[in-house]
C-alpha cells in the first residue's frame, strides 16, 4: 500500500492496544538467496557455510535450509558434523575428491560458501519494500525487521496487509518471509516464528496472553537455554506459568530482567518500534570444528575475518578508531582485546596487522572460536583515511595503548554466539 490516511474502523481509546506491529523474518535467508542464484537448488537440502571442501577441516554452518534440517544440520554447527549427517551432492561424482559410491542422491545436499555481498544486495531489495509499507522500520539484522504499520492499516484488515507485504517480497525479490502481527514487539517476534516457513500469524488486541500461555518458556522473547533451564528449576514450564507466578522470586533470581520476563509472559511490552541508529561496530567471528592449538589456521581465520569487517566498513562508508579481536578458549572462556587508534581510519592492512598483534598471546592456546571487530565508527567523514594519515612516527608506541594510555582490557564471559555473526 502507498502512503495515505489510516483505514477506518478502529477506535482510539487505548494507544497500546491500537498499535499494529509486524515482525518480518526471512526464512533461511542465505539459502533462499542461493536458490535465487541457482534455481536448481529449490526443494533441495542447501547448506551455506565454510570449510566443506575436501581437505578443509575448519568451518561452520551459517544457514541450513529446512530440507537440510531434516538431516540434523543446524546453524552454527561444525561443518564436519554437517557433512557426516548430510554429505555433499558433489560426492556422487566419480571425479570428486570425496567420491563415495555408497551414497544415494536422496541422502546428499548442496553446499555453498557464504557470499555476504550478494546477501546484502538481496536484503536491500527487501528493505525497500519494508520502508515502502511502513512509516517506521527497525532493522534488526540482515534478515529481520520490525514494522509499525499503525497508520497504514487497521486491525480488521491487518492480516491482509501483512499478506500484502509477504506477497510483494516474494513477487518482487523472490524470497519468502514469515510475519507475526501483534500490538507488541515481543509478541510479534514470537508470532513470526510460530508457523515457519512462509508463515503468517496474527495476535489481535486482547489475545496476547492467551496466545502466549501454552508456549514453552524457551519461546518467550529473550529467553535462552540457560534462562529456560533456571525457569524450569523454579517449576515454570510455560509462559502461562510465568505470567501466573509471584514476580518477586523472579526478580530475586534474575534481577530487573525477572520483572521483564514476568511482564512479557503477561503480554505487557510498551516498547515502541524505533529505527536503529548507525551501527557502533562491525564484526565477524568463526568457530572451529574442534579447538585448534596450531597458530597457522587461527591466523588464517583472523586474516579472513579482518578483511571481511574492513570491507564491510568500506562499503558502509565508515571509518573506525578501534580494532579488536576475540578468542574463545575451552570450554567457553571468552577473551577480547582491543586497541584504539589516534584517529579514524579506513585501512584494511592496519586492521590485519593489529588483529594479528592482539591475537598473539593466544597463538599457542587451544581456541574454539576467533573474531575480529572494528568499532567507534564515524560515517560523516568525507575523505578516507589510512595508516599514513594518522599513525605517528613511533607507530609501535602508539599501537600498544588505548587513548587513556592503559593496556587493553580483557573480558571473560560465556558465549552463545554462532559463527559468522556479529559480536560486541
Amino acid at each position: 500500500m502507498s502512503d495515505g490516511p489510516r483505514l477506518p474502523g478502529v477506535e482510539t481509546d487505548d494507544e497500546d492496544e491500537e498499535r499494529i506491529v509486524c515482525h518480518v523474518d526471512a526464512d533461511c535467508f542465505y539459502a533462499s538467496c542461493e536458490r535465487l542464484r541457482e534455481p536448481k537448488l529449490r526443494g533441495e537440502p542447501v547448506v551455506v557455510g565454510m570449510g566443506y571442501e575436501p581437505g578443509e577441516t575448519v568451518g561452520a554452518v551459517a544457514t541450513a535450509s529446512y530440507e537440510a534440517r531434516e538431516f540434523g544440520v543446524e546453524s552454527a554447527q561444525a561443518i564436519s558434523t554437517a557433512l557426516e549427517r548430510l554429505p555433499r551432492r558433489a560426492a556422487l561424482d566419480p571425479d570428486a575428491d570425496d567420491y563415495d559410491p555408497d551414497l544415494s542422491r536422496e541422502e546428499t545436499g548442496f553446499y555453498r560458501p557464504v557470499d555476504m555481498d550478494y546477501y546484502e544486495s538481496i536484503a536491500g531489495e527487501v528493505r525497500e519494500i519494508l520502508h515502502d509499507c511502513a512509516d517506521v522500520v527497525r532493522e534488526v539484522s540482515i534478515d529481520e525487521a520490525y514494522l509499525d504499520v499503525t497508520e497504514r492499516t487497521a486491525w480488521e484488515v491487518a492480516e491482509g496487509f501483512a499478506r500484502h507485504i509477504k506477497d510483494r517480497i516474494r513477487r518482487e525479490v523472490g524470497v519468502t518471509v514469515s510475519v507475526g502481527v501483534s500490538p507488541t514487539m515481543s509478541a510479534a517476534k514470537i508470532a513470526s516464528d510460530f508457523d515457519k516457513p512462509d508463515g503468517l500469524t496474527v495476535v489481535k488486541p486482547g489475545e496476547i496472553r492467551d496466545f502466549l500461555a501454552p508456549l514453552e518458556v524457551d519461546l518467550l522473547h529473550g529467553v535462552g537455554p540457560v534462562t529456560a533451564r533456571e525457569l524450569r528449576e523454579m517449576g515454570l514450564e510455560t509462559a502461562g506459568d510465568v505470567a501466573a507466578a509471584d514476580p518477586e522470586p523472579l526478580v530475586e533470581r534474575f534481577g530487573e530482567r525477572g520483572r521483564e520476563l514476568y511482564d512479557r509472559a503477561r503480554g505487557d511490552d510498551d516498547r515502541r518500534v524505533e529505527p536503529k541508529g548507525e551501527p557502533k561496530s562491525f564484526s565477524r567471528e568463526s568457530a572451529f570444528a574442534d579447538p585448534v592449538s596450531e597458530p597457522e589456521p587461527k591466523y588464517d581465520q583472523i586474516e579472513t575475518l579482518g578483511a571481511a569487517v574492513a570491507d564491510r566498513a568500506q562499503r558502509e562508508g565508515a571509518l573506525y578508531r578501534t580494532v579488536g579481536v576475540k578468542a574463545v578458549l575451552p570450554p567457553y572462556d571468552v577473551n577480547t582485546r582491543e586497541r584504539s587508534l589516534p584517529g579514524p581510519v579506513d585501512d584494511p592492512e592496519l586492521v590485519d596487522r593489529i588483529a594479528r598483534e592482539l591475537f598473539a598471546e593466544f597463538e599457542a592456546e587451544p581456541v574454539r572460536k576467533v573474531g575480529v571487530r572494528v568499532a567507534n565508527l564515524e560515517f560523516a567523514a568525507a575523505d578516507q583515511a589510512s595508516l599514513d594519515s594518522w599513525e605517528p612516527a613511533d607507530s609501535s608506541a602508539a599501537a600498544t595503548t588505548d587513548e587513556s594510555g592503559s593496556e587493553p582490557t580483557t573480558e571473560t564471559r560465556s558465549s552463545g554466539q554462532s559463527s559468522l555473526t556479529d559480536f560486541s
